[in-house]
């Protein structure tokens, strides 16, 4: 009988084994622990599929439970102050120095946006809190965390209204006064679809708006949805902790709830003729660097034609809509645009989209600074708080304040 439970348990060990593990490359730190954390998130979505098979709820609903399981109530402390306010009817979280003396100088300010596929994440949840917290004792900033609405209930253009109100709104010179800001030291930034969000903002140009963004800070950042088959998409497609199927199911519940359009963005054939005409933009043969494209070989996505999904009405405009697809502007709209942070990491389906604006951005002639974390995953810099909690997280957190004060 013992034998039987020693048996048992072996092969239970082994399936958990088994389930966990994962072909990570040898230059990423903590990879067993990266595997295990991993383990979790793939657990959650084969049980959303399930889910969602079953007709119980929306896979989207069922993964909201990584946002709700990371949810803190933000608090002041002795240092932070953090009040919930409404920027035009818009939803914030506004942490700012405790301390303010009259003789102090005035202070930086960035617009937080967070990450989530547009459909999760919340500026409530830990790591965004203890991120903002620490920038606001790190550069004397105020920070502004905007919780924009999220998809299914809500699809692109409302995120993206939701920031750009919230932008506008905080930039008025009165708002400005009374948080005792320099109009010259604001950025916006964002991780993820919060970097989506944070380039498209920062592309906007009101002839009304007298106060410019003086920077914009992209974590590796989504960046467009014409091309779904880049390098990156290839190299990663498995990797933790965005595989392919996910991203597309993001860039797809973005723009709609229709399945077969999910179908045509997972089979990289969902392009239609206005979007076509704007793949030049997107073309990854032309501005990764080397390195990156010489195991792979271009092909322009097929471009629809025909009845289908794809040219449904609004989802025929919505794919070359440069406010959901930065990197689909022009160059004569780049030249216009602040100095730039951007981030990628080597192991992410988003790498190249950070990449090719990299390179677009500086032969328009605007100043960016790139990291590159060659051992890095996507989602790294939400991985700060037990028990996820990764050295690489830090790190990246770390220079990306440290940017902020030099830049900003």
């Amino acid at each position: 009988m013992r034998s039987k439970g020693v048996l048992v348990f072996v092969l239970l060990s082994a399936l958990t084994a088994y389930y966990v593990y994962l072909p990570i490359p040898n230059n990423i730190e903590e990879r067993w622990k990266l595997m295990l954390a991993d383990s979790f998130f793939r657990s959650l979505s084969h049980l959303a599929e399930l889910s969602e098979w079953m007709g119980l709820l929306h896979y989207m609903k069922v993964m909201m439970f990584i946002t709700i399981a990371e949810r803190v109530v933000p608090v002041s402390d002795e240092r932070v102050q953090v009040s919930d306010e409404s920027f035009d009817g818009v939803e914030v979280i506004v942490y700012q120095p405790t301390q303010r003396q009259e003789t102090e100088e005035l202070r930086r300010a960035i617009i937080y946006l967070h990450g989530g596929g547009w459909c999760l994440g919340s500026s409530r949840m830990g790591p965004y809190d203890l991120l903002a917290k620490h920038m606001v004792t790190e550069l004397n900033a105020v920070i502004v965390s905007v919780e924009y609405r999220l998809a299914p209930a809500y699809h692109f253009p409302a995120q993206f209204e939701d920031v750009y109100r919230v932008l506008k709104y905080f930039l008025r010179v009165d708002v400005l006064r009374g948080y005792h800001i320099n109009s010259e030291r604001i950025a916006v930034s964002g991780d993820s679809a919060g970097g989506n969000l944070a380039a498209a903002v920062a592309q906007q140009k009101d002839p009304e708006q007298h106060v410019q963004l003086k920077a914009q800070a992209l974590l590796y950042p989504v960046l467009q949805a014409l091309d779904l088959n880049t390098p990156s998409y290839q190299q990663n497609q498995h990797m933790p902790i965005l595989p392919r199927t996910l991203m597309v199911r993001f860039w797809s519940e973005y723009f709609t709830s229709d399945k077969s359009f999910l179908r045509a963005m997972m089979a990289n054939r969902h392009n239609n003729h206005e979007s076509a005409a704007l793949l030049k933009f997107v073309n990854w043969s032309l501005y990764l660097p080397d390195s990156y494209r010489q195991a792979y070989n271009y092909s322009a996505p097929p471009v629809v034609t025909g009845k289908s999904s794809v040219h449904s009405v609004g989802l025929h405009h919505l794919l070359a809509d440069p406010r959901a697809s930065p990197l689909l502007v022009p160059d004569t709209a780049l030249r216009l645009l602040p100095k730039a942070y951007v981030l990628t990491c080597e192991y992410d389906v988003l790498r190249d989209d950070g990449l090719m604006y990299v390179t677009r951005l500086r032969n328009a002639g605007v100043d960016v600074t790139h990291e590159h974390y060659p051992g890095g995953f996507h989602g790294a810099l939400m991985f700060t708080t037990w028990p996820t909690d990764f050295d690489i997280g830090h790190r990246m957190m770390d220079n990306f304040v440290s940017w902020l004060k030099k830049n900003l």
